[in-house]
């Protein structure tokens, strides 16, 4: 059952998320806006469309009954309709046309709010609508990143707490007692994701987790010592995927003249921090890595025990939103929002920290894990049926959060999944001991 949520919040929400969007698309040319085909990106021009599409036709028109705002819409933005390798080739309207049209679709959409709480329908959707934006304005941020367009400049969308950083490495292994996991988002949460559904009780082992994610240091010791090259650190398609890309290290990394290593940070090739967790790996990497450590990746319900589970009054273990309790995150908590402008040192953000001593299992990077991604059993779809359903079996989970990640879509829940072969999103991983 959704919770009813005041009309106030889901207006400034919808209002954060469409400046984001704004600020991503700020500056770039008429040719960055298309951008070259490739399998793993959109043409920016067609996926904004498609963002203001998706509300109007969840929102205006599926439950309103308003007529479509553009003549073409159907025709062009409709994501499981329209082929991939087709937008760049499709008659788009003009970013003078697409602007007007976002700024019609949530007007519109506003205008539907009256005062007080939305309804639990209203607030279902809106919500939905408004992360759907969220999750391509992270897409966004890797396009620009992977195409090296400039950095983008984010503005505060609301007050926003000063942060003093925490630089350095956290080396060692927390002690995860393990337990009964109530895996996944119970009946009543306030909001869930259909892949959430339902909470069911999953038996956990004791385990020892990486208090921190792999950093840049730890990877180029792996790169250094020969581990893409060593044909027994990677399972068959691991193998197959480097030898097809000719992979030697991170995408976004090259040797600089002095045998040291640079990453690219969208347009700019920077010294490479080493107490900063590596990032744009993909699960095939941190499986080699972990083989070359001895160390493994966590499971998904590993993964979620550690960022939810916490010791009651009593000392019984009870289940949190997050690793810190169920207060909402805050600038002290952990590296999201975009405002960092990438990842920080894995010392950072320790008022997030778990229990155990873990940090950072929230923002920063999304972390892999071991499992392939999945229904659980009481799995049915939503309102948008294909937004987890084509997906289970082929993609691998991902948890946590990157630093771009909205706050409010951020959560220990939150499930999110991509082909082990990607490593433009936002991904690093952190590591468990072996049994």
């Amino acid at each position: 059952m959704t919770a009813r949520v005041p009309t106030e919040l889901l207006a400034s929400m919808m209002q954060s998320a469409r400046q984001r969007t704004l600020e991503l698309i700020e500056g770039l040319s008429a040719e960055q806006l298309i951008g070259p085909k490739m399998p793993i990106l959109n043409p920016i021009q067609w996926e904004i469309g498609h963002v203001a599409w998706f509300y109007e036709h969840f929102i205006l028109r599926r439950e309103y009954g308003a007529e479509p705002l553009l003549e073409r819409g159907d025709d062009l933005y409709d994501s499981i309709a329209i082929a991939h390798d087709t937008r760049w080739d499709l008659p788009l309207y003009s970013m003078a046309d697409l602007r007007d049209y976002m700024a019609a679709v949530q007007d519109a959409a506003l205008a539907r709010l009256g005062p007080g709480a939305a309804s639990e329908r209203d607030s279902y959707l809106y919500q939905f609508t408004i992360f759907h934006e969220d999750m391509h304005d992270e897409a966004f941020t890797w396009a620009r990143q992977t195409l090296a367009y400039p950095t983008p400049h984010f503005a505060p969308d609301g007050l926003r707490a000063a942060h003093i950083p925490v630089n350095g490495t956290l080396p060692g292994d927390a002690a995860i007692p393990g337990g009964v996991l109530r895996m996944g988002a119970e009946r009543n949460a306030g909001f869930l994701f259909d892949n959430e559904k339902y909470a069911h009780d999953v038996v956990v082992a004791p385990y020892q987790m990486a208090r921190a994610a792999v950093t840049n240091a730890e990877f180029a010791a792996f790169v250094e010592d020969g581990g893409y090259q060593t044909r027994s650190l990677w399972d068959a398609d691991g193998w197959t995927w480097r030898e097809g890309e000719g992979a030697a290290h991170p995408v976004y990394w090259r040797e600089d003249t002095s045998g040291g290593w640079q990453m690219r940070s969208f347009e700019n090739w920077l010294p490479l921090p080493p107490d900063r967790a590596v990032i744009h790996v993909n699960w095939y990497e941190a499986n080699a890595y972990c083989r070359w450590a001895g160390r493994r990746l966590p499971s998904e319900a590993e993964w979620e025990f550690a960022a939810t589970m916490r010791p009651g009054n009593d000392g019984a273990l009870i289940k949190t939103r997050y690793p810190w309790g169920d207060a909402a995150p805050t600038a002290s908590h952990a590296n999201l929002d975009g405002y960092a402008l990438g990842c920080v040192d894995v010392a950072d953000y320790p008022a997030g920290d778990n229990p155990w001593g873990c940090r950072q299992l929230i923002g920063n990077v999304w972390e892999w894990t071991s499992d392939t991604f999945g229904p659980f059993a009481g799995f049915s779809p939503d309102d948008y049926r294909e937004y987890s359903e084509p997906l289970f079996g082929s993609t691998k989970v991902l948890r946590g959060g990157a630093w771009t990640t909205r706050s409010r879509l951020a959560s220990g829940l939150y499930r999110n999944y991509f082909g082990p072969d990607r490593r433009d999103v936002l991904a690093g991983f952190r590591t468990c001991a072996l049994d």
